[in-house]
């Protein structure tokens, strides 16, 4: 059995976004044909995301002091504490399956927030003498992303930082299987958004089969 983080970073349902649109027909036919499989649902717009703050770096410090957790303010109590969860739900789980928008060429900044939380040394990576050793070499990933213009390729293939970010993170982990699914170009060609989408959640559903 396997266990499934399903992150999402979109403020809106799949009624009205097309990349939680094939997210959910990625997951719902992934239990289809899984059924074993633990999925564990991140609405990254709904959790307590800390960001990394003036609370974090000074409780990690009193930590790496040795003083105890008990010792901290609540403040840090709260932040440091909350993102040792997120840590240790996402290395515990066997694949990922991460659901954005295209914002501004990337993804929305909470998604960020989250990759921070979980980007811990000697959990998802390690330092040694030769660099940086990602930790996570038995797990695979997953973007889906919609995008309203076309960036997979042509003249703005350069400008997409979202997937490419992720790409670098998952390598730097040590992730060894990453894959791609994007719904493209339903704004650039409004008269084709439906047949996009819907030939996109066909291969969202195609692709569940093999993940």
């Amino acid at each position: 059995m396997a266990k499934v983080l399903y992150i999402t970073a979109h403020p809106h349902d799949e009624t009205q976004s097309y990349s939680m649109a094939v997210g959910k027909a990625f997951i719902d036919t992934y239990k289809e044909v899984h059924p074993n499989d633990e999925v564990v649902t991140i609405d990254l717009y709904k959790e307590h995301i800390p960001h990394i703050d003036s609370d974090v770096f000074s409780g990690w410090g009193k930590l790496q002091s040795g003083k105890g957790f008990d010792e901290l303010s609540s403040e840090e109590k709260t932040k440091v504490g909350r993102l040792s969860e997120l840590c240790e739900q996402f290395i515990a789980a066997d694949k990922y399956v991460f659901v954005t928008p295209m914002w501004n060429f990337s993804f929305p900044p909470i998604l960020k927030a989250y990759i921070d939380a979980v980007s811990v040394a000697g959990k998802t990576f390690k330092y040694t003498e030769n660099g940086p050793v990602g930790l996570l070499t038995d797990k695979k990933a997953l973007h889906i992303q919609a995008r309203g213009g076309i960036y997979s390729e042509g003249p703005a293939a350069d400008f997409e930082m979202g997937h490419r970010y992720l790409n670098v993170i998952m390598q730097f982990y040590g992730v060894p299987s990453f894959e791609g699914l994007f719904v493209e170009g339903h704004a650039a060609m409004p008269d084709k958004a439906q047949e996009i989408k819907e030939n996109a959640i066909a291969r969202a559903k195609d692709l569940a089969h093999t993940f």
